[in-house]
C-alpha cells in the first residue's frame, strides 16, 4: 500500500501562512510514478471538498476560494506535495487530507490513496 504521511498543521491567525506537506512512499516497493497529488479539505459534518491537485503534466486544479491565496507544488524527487496557505481565513478551519492517484510502485498499480489528514486552524 501507499503510505502517506502529512505535516504541516497548526493554529494561525486570521491572514497568518501555512505549508502543507504530504510525503508518499511504497510499503513494499518504491514508488516511481504518482500521477496526480492533491488536497482535500474535510469540515467535520461536511463533504470532502477538493481543494487543489497538481498533476505530473502540470495539470492544475485549485478551488475558487483558493485562488490567489494557496498554491500547490510538487517534488517527484520526494514524492511530495506541498500546499503553501497565504492569507488564511476562519473559514479555512478544516483537516487538510492528502490525496494520491496513479501511483505506480512495480509491480504494484495503487489507483488512490489517502492520508489521514493534518489539522488547519485558524483563529480570528
Amino acid at each position: 500500500q501507499v503510505q502517506l504521511v502529512e505535516s504541516g498543521g497548526g493554529l494561525v491567525q486570521t491572514g497568518g501562512s501555512l505549508n502543507l506537506s504530504c510525503s508518499a512512499s511504497g510499503s513494499i516497493s518504491r514508488i516511481t510514478r504518482i500521477n496526480v497529488m492533491g488536497w482535500y479539505k474535510q469540515v467535520p459534518g461536511e463533504e470532502r471538498e477538493l481543494v487543489a491537485f497538481l498533476g505530473t503534466t502540470g495539470a492544475t486544479f485549485l478551488a475558487n476560494y483558493a485562488q490567489g491565496r494557496f498554491s500547490i507544488s510538487r517534488d517527484d524527487d520526494k514524492n511530495t506535495v506541498y500546499l503553501q496557505m497565504n492569507s488564511l481565513r476562519p473559514e479555512d478551519t478544516a483537516a487538510y487530507v492528502c490525496n494520491v492517484k496513479g501511483v505506480f510502485a512495480p509491480p504494484t498499480y495503487y489507483p488512490d490513496s489517502w492520508g489521514q489528514g493534518t489539522q488547519v486552524t485558524v483563529s480570528s
